[in-house]
């Protein structure tokens, strides 16, 4: 089968291409609470702590893997933990304290993401987080028991 390459239906097949790839490469996975939870603890998270980790996940990114925030202070921050790219990574290249390029955040493998947080959470706790601040802080957290079943 010979396509036409030229003319005005080429040029909208072409787009229509150009804009799935784009819109399928930006789609990232939105972790569920118990999934979530068992990979948190298959790196070396403290279960005392999880329900903490998935109520700053949901307060901060609702879960999407691929989430990325501009500021105002020209600082972005990234992915399931929105890690920002002031101190921690560096935006298209390794760096910060995490080493890590900030884009390395927006993947479904967030084994990265999760190592950097228990950076930043080792430095300055779970207050880093506004996020867990407004919505966790001395608040009911996610019951996580019926995880572990």
């Amino acid at each position: 089968m010979i396509f036409n390459t030229r003319g005005p239906f080429a040029v909208t097949c072409m787009t229509l291409i150009a804009l799935l790839t784009v819109s399928r490469s930006v789609q990232g996975k939105i972790f569920q609470k118990c999934p979530l939870a068992k990979l948190l603890d298959s790196h070396q998270i403290s279960r005392t702590l999880i329900s903490n980790w998935i109520c700053l996940v949901n307060a901060e990114s609702g879960g999407d893997t691929s989430k990325k925030v501009s500021m105002d202070n020209l600082t972005s921050s990234y992915g399931i933990f929105q890690i920002n790219s002031k101190e921690w990574c560096r935006a298209g290249r390794k760096g910060g304290k995490c080493n890590k390029n900030c884009e390395a955040f927006l993947t479904d493998d967030i084994s990265d993401d999760i190592e950097c947080a228990k950076l930043i959470y080792k430095d300055q706790g779970f207050s880093y987080w506004k996020g867990w601040v407004n919505k966790c802080k001395q608040k009911p957290l996610p019951d996580i028991s019926s995880c572990w079943k």
